[in-house]
């Protein structure tokens, strides 16, 4: 399972913690370093004026052996306790004669066992002998020990009270500087949906506002490319409501050219016909019979070529596309008989889509022209390849190549590729190595289920 991932404020905070931790730790650690050495020096420095008053009376008890011990429990019991030190007079048994009494200082309260065992200085305890008794005295630290532990519990309060108001001004202050990053994260949510109408404002933070930049101008460049994609594909759709009308308009004047020219024609020609049959004994009304004959002949051709150009035969009415392409290039051929062709078509696996033999032929007629208009070419060869997924048209001349420079008003090109482009193929031209020009398209061919069917059934 994926980790679950902490916010950015909550990081920053850890980190902001972690280091005011270490710096408390070091004070800390430096606080009672510092305060075990002032404890020191001066449970040290009582203890040596505690040692120096009773070494004196100590010498003056021993120089009176009679007074001297009475006058030193009078002097011990009059100073009462010694600052930093706690003194004890033992008797020659060993029993406690006099034990000084407790501090009324902060009676009765004493720090941690541990915390007093952690600053407590190690200081030894000096013994003096004064005849008949011994007198001890200890080093005491557990008062200066209890005012470290007092300051280091004010001093605690205090930084914690501080670290709560670090944390709550931190927290605010990280609230008000990740704001911004809320409302970057909605646009690029909003842009992972496609849309780009959210522009980011300027944030006064150097790091926020390249990337309110950044983003601003990523939304503006998608906006305009899908403003000219939406006009592109309105530009397509309208190319194709355009090509869609040209080929219905072809239609419609090749009917009108069978149905009433090529009717008329066939009727001039069977009354001429009618004529030349009964005018054999007339020689200037049999000629002139016979000229109008062989001009409808004539006619017919012309009539006939031109249907073949408005209507090819692969869309009339499941005519197969190889077939169509020879009888192109046959009747090519007719007319340019100066340009020799070699047309070479694989046999179709199956009748093609309308679409796409109308493409493929409009191809081959403009590859043509362009053969016959431009190259100066005395051989054209004609390739036409079936794929299971795609079919290949390739016309290739002996020419003088394409010319850099297309003339104005020349569109035969920019037509063919767009014809290519609204298939979804591909075309390429190119000079192959004995000079001329190369035409090669390959468009995709994708079957019916029909005629699927049909090829499964044959």
């Amino acid at each position: 399972m994926r980790a679950r991932s902490t916010t950015l404020g909550t990081r920053i905070g850890l980190v902001l913690a972690a280091v005011l931790a270490l710096v408390l730790l070091a004070g800390a650690g430096w606080w009672v370093r510092e305060t075990r050495k002032s404890i020191h020096e001066e449970v040290l420095a009582a203890s040596h004026v505690a040692q120096q008053w009773v070494a004196v009376l100590v010498s003056e008890t021993l120089r009176d052996r009679t007074d001297g011990p009475d006058r030193l429990m009078a002097h011990l019991r009059a100073v009462g306790r010694l600052r930093a030190n706690q003194l004890e007079v033992l008797g020659p048994d060993g029993a406690r004669l006099y034990l000084s009494p407790e501090s009324t200082y902060k009676p009765g309260r004493f720090a941690p066992d541990w915390f007093a065992d952690w600053l407590t200085p190690s200081l030894p305890v000096r013994h003096f002998d004064a005849g008949d008794r011994q007198i001890v005295l200890r080093p005491d630290a557990s008062r200066a020990v209890l005012d470290a532990w007092d300051d280091l519990a004010a001093g605690l309060g205090s930084a914690l009270a501080l670290l709560l108001i670090v944390a709550l001004g931190a927290r605010l202050a990280l609230h008000r500087a990740l704001a911004p990053l809320a409302q970057i994260d909605a646009a690029l949510a909003r842009g992972a949906d496609g849309r780009f109408d959210v522009r980011l404002p300027g944030y006064r933070v150097a790091e926020l506002d390249r990337v309110a930049a950044s983003y601003n101008r990523l939304a503006d460049t998608l906006d305009d490319t899908r403003a000219q994609n939406l006009r592109l594909e309105e530009d397509q759709a309208f190319a194709r409501a355009v090509q869609a009308r040209l080929e219905e308009e072809r239609r419609v004047i090749a009917r009108e050219l069978h149905d009433e020219l090529g009717q008329a024609i066939t009727a001039v020609r069977a009354i001429s016909g009618a004529i030349l049959q009964r005018c054999d004994n007339q020689p200037q009304i049999h000629g002139s019979a016979q000229a109008i004959l062989a001009m409808t002949g004539q006619m017919q051709d012309g009539v006939r070529a031109i249907l073949q150009r408005l209507r090819p035969a692969s869309t009339d009415g499941g005519g197969r596309l190889d077939q169509a392409v020879s009888d192109y290039c046959h009747l090519w051929s007719g007319h340019h008989p100066h340009i020799r062709v070699d047309c070479r078509t694989a046999p179709a696996s199956a009748p093609t889509d309308e679409t796409l033999s109308l493409t493929v032929l409009r191809l081959l007629q403009e590859s043509l022209t362009n053969v016959a208009r431009h190259s100066g070419a005395s051989q054209v060869d004609v390739r036409l390849d079936f794929a299971p997924d795609a079919v290949a048209l390739e016309v290739c001349d002996n020419g003088r190549g394409l010319v850099a420079d297309t003339p104005p008003g020349h569109y035969g090109l920019t037509g063919m590729r767009e014809r290519v482009a609204e298939l979804h193929g591909e075309l390429h031209l190119d000079t192959p190595p004995g000079g001329g020009l190369r035409v090669s398209a390959r468009l995709p061919h994708h079957h019916s289920s029909e005629e699927s069917i049909h090829g499964q059934r044959s």
